[in-house]
């Protein structure tokens, strides 16, 4: 590496310390009407990122509180399929998006209201008044 490769000025180093963040939907209550396979592959992205569990109604009728960490999307619903963990239970499941009739974001959505902007700022605080090893720290979760 070249010597000039490494000169920054300390403002720009500053400012790649802190990314933006990214702004999420208020789903918390959404039930998305699944009237067709292109509204159910987006309601189940949505589920994906959403910090929250939701509820999987099955075409069987079996009703599942989830939370979904991980998915699939293959070329048919059959092919596809979300990857959940339900409470109280330690191993992982998946279901079929095929099998899917229903999804409720009915489960609290674990970050409302703790945007990272507000994390920014105080960090900001901290840092102008002199603080030094600080960290952007969450509010507890109810």
């Amino acid at each position: 590496m070249s010597a000039e490769v490494l000169k920054y000025t300390r403002e720009q180093i500053e400012s790649l310390e802190v990314a933006p963040g990214f702004v999420h939907e208020n789903l918390e209550g959404w039930i998305p009407e699944l009237a067709g396979e292109d509204e159910l592959r987006q309601a189940l992205e949505k589920a994906f990122d959403y910090r929250g569990d939701v509820t999987l109604t099955l075409k069987s009728g079996e009703r599942i509180e989830a939370y979904i960490f991980n998915r699939q999307s293959g070329a048919t619903l059959a092919d596809s399929y979300v990857q959940y963990f339900t409470p109280g239970a330690n191993d992982k499941r998946k279901v079929s998006y095929a099998e899917i009739a229903r999804l409720e974001f009915g489960g609290k959505d674990r970050a409302a209201g703790k945007h990272w902007e507000a994390w920014v700022e105080k960090y900001n605080a901290k840092k102008a008044a002199g603080e030094k090893n600080i960290a952007l720290v969450p509010e507890a979760l109810d």
